[in-house]
């Protein structure tokens, strides 16, 4: 037995080396699952805007068509969410009443919208298979040219009142416009699609005081927004946990 060779036992240091290697070596491992993790849900929360956004391109487009096939020419601009109809075609320069023809426009935009929108929003008119993006909000805005106004009407209180008119006369051609939810009732933050809003000249989209200009100003656009992800990695965290 003399002969035997005896095992140094380890270092007090060197297994405090080890058990920091492991600690440190299981940190980077949560680090990296934490990290996958995020990395996926975001991946996910990008590719619900990006399907939204999508999903308003064909609403545009849908909705273009509808209004060529009732003879009504109309803009788009799919990159905004804009549907825009020029000022000359609703209304005369200065007034908020609408035309005949702007009557007539507005009554087939009504007419196309009840045809085109039911399966963005929770209507029970959807009769196919109901979009995974939904409409929350299809703004009224009127908006105006540079040319001041005196008076009791300025130019924000034209295009608040042009807004209102329009927004009016699309729920009364179409009263079911007004059952168009961006979520089911009874949910917190159901309501209708439809609102308003008036800019006056603070928004416009072409340059210059020429009178080609001052046109494509005055405007009505109807601008589309997309219900989006819900916010927060942090509250889907917390509801795993719970």
């Amino acid at each position: 037995m003399d002969g035997a060779v005896r095992r140094k036992p380890p270092e007090e240091g060197e297994s405090y080396f080890m058990s920091m290697t492991d600690m440190m070596v299981g940190l980077l491992l949560i680090f990296i699952i934490l990290l996958a993790y995020f990395a996926l849900n975001l991946q996910s929360k990008t590719e619900e805007l990006t399907g939204a956004n999508r999903t308003r391109e064909v609403i545009l487009n849908g909705l273009k068509q509808a209004l060529k096939n009732k003879g009504l020419q109309v803009e788009i601009d799919t990159k905004t969410g804009v549907l825009r109809l020029p000022d000359d075609v609703l209304f005369e320069k200065g007034s908020w009443d609408l035309t005949d023809s702007g009557q007539a426009a507005i009554s087939k935009v009504a007419s196309a919208m009840v045809e085109v929108l039911p399966c963005y929003t929770t209507s029970n008119r959807c009769k196919g298979t109901r979009s995974p993006h939904l409409i929350d909000a299809v703004f009224v805005e009127g908006h105006t040219d540079s040319d001041a106004m005196y008076g009791e009407m300025n130019n924000y209180g034209l295009s608040a009142r042009r807004a209102e008119i329009t927004f009016t006369m699309l729920q009364r051609n179409q009263a079911a416009l007004r059952e168009f939810l961006n979520k089911p009732p009874g949910e917190p933050g159901s309501a209708p699609i439809l609102g308003l809003s008036g800019y006056g000249p603070d928004r416009p989209i072409a340059d210059g005081d020429s009178e080609a200009a001052k046109k494509r100003n005055r405007r009505i656009d109807l601008r589309f927004l997309m219900t989006t992800p819900n916010a927060g990695m942090d509250k889907d965290i917390l509801r795993r946990r719970q």
